[in-house]
């Protein structure tokens, strides 16, 4: 500082001798020519900047000005009296009171990038991010860095909300829940998807894409669902469905024979069935409605690569931020390096440790 300070005052002594060998006609015209420059840049600028050499030239040069041409400056007494305050409270200022250490800066820069690279994400769904990859920090302190880096968080949720969450959550045990969503292709042909999920880990199994489907069609798919689960078919005692014609008697009898009691909701009450819902709105957002869905086979293909994602990857608030196949009993350990994973045709970013490939876990046991 001291460098820069002598070298702006050898200059402005340089200049103030060349001005002395000008004549008064060209410094008057200069003064005039100057003085409107200043009044076309004050139009302009609302409040300059000045640097701290600046203000230093400035605070000297101020003195030798009558009281008169003081007001007319860009820089008033009242700022040199700040300008000098600020520099008394740099001097004398206290030590900050001791508190909870400050967040590293490797983990804010995380917690901005996941916020920039994922403009969809709330400050809950970076947490939930942040956990898989090993870092303890509230979600309070995820949505306060968000928020100062102008990445607005997702709205809070209604305490009535909260409580229904709460009641759904201890009845999920046992609990299956089923629907179709359909989606569009290029060729404007409308597909129907049905999936089936499990609510007490929102595990979602896609069990087919079809154009028309049918009664037939649903039961085939029923009979397919609980060869998959084998053993496990034994430990569901519900299946929530609505009341679309395509679930016939037949249908409910594949579960029937498992023991599975078949529950229907009442006509247009899609809160019912807030999960089976919820995966589908989750799967329109993040997948169907962000990529060009070509054929049958191409729509079936993004929807299971979604819900691999669905069930390894993706953070529930349900779950304590676990992904449904994650295993709660088993923490991750934190890494500084961070490698980006593409899944779902580019469109969703997983975030893994750089010393493991994606699929492996890297993780220790409570």
């Amino acid at each position: 500082m001291l460098v820069r300070m002598i070298y702006l005052l050898a200059t402005r002594v340089l200049a103030w001798l060349v001005l002395l060998c000008r004549s008064s006609a060209a410094k008057n015209a200069e003064i005039l020519i100057l003085r409107h420059e200043v009044a076309v840049l004050r139009r302009q600028v609302a409040a300059p900047k000045p640097t701290w050499p600046d203000r230093a030239l400035l605070a000297a040069l101020a003195r030798v000005l009558s009281r008169m041409l003081r007001g007319h400056r860009i820089v008033s007494p009242r700022t040199l009296l700040a300008w000098h305050q600020r520099l008394i409270s740099k001097k004398w200022n206290q030590p900050p009171p001791p508190g909870r250490p400050p967040l590293a800066g490797e983990l804010r820069d995380l917690i901005i990038r996941l916020g920039v690279e994922n403009p969809c994400w709330g400050f809950r769904r970076v947490h939930g991010e942040l956990r898989r990859l090993g870092h303890r920090i509230s979600p309070a302190t995820v949505r306060r860095l968000l928020r100062e880096a102008g990445l607005g968080p997702a709205p809070r949720r209604q305490p009535a909300r909260r409580e229904w969450a709460a009641f759904l959550k201890a009845q999920a045990e046992g609990l299956l829940a089923t629907d179709f969503f359909h989606v569009d292709t290029t060729n404007l042909r409308r597909l129907y998807a049905l999936f089936v999920m499990e609510v007490r880990t929102r595990t979602v199994h896609i069990l087919g894409v079809t154009a028309h489907p049918t009664a037939a069609w649903a039961t085939h798919q029923a009979r397919q669902l609980l060869w998959h689960l084998g053993g496990r078919a034994g430990e569901f005692t519900h299946l929530i469905r609505d009341r679309d014609t395509k679930f016939t008697a037949a249908f409910d009898a594949v579960f029937s024979s498992e023991g599975i009691t078949v529950a229907k909701i009442h006509p247009r009450s899609p809160n019912c069935n807030p999960h089976a819902e919820r995966f589908v709105r989750s799967a329109r957002e993040e997948c169907t409605d962000r990529l060009l869905l070509f054929d049958r086979g191409h729509a079936e293909q993004v929807l299971h690569d979604y819900a691999r994602h669905f069930n390894h990857h993706r953070p529930h608030q349900g779950r304590q931020q676990l992904a449904p196949l994650d295993d709660p009993n088993v923490l991750p350990l934190p890494t500084t390096r961070i490698r980006r994973r593409r899944a779902v045709a580019g469109l969703i970013n997983e975030y893994h440790p750089a010393s493991r490939p994606p699929d492996e876990p890297q993780a220790h046991s409570q």
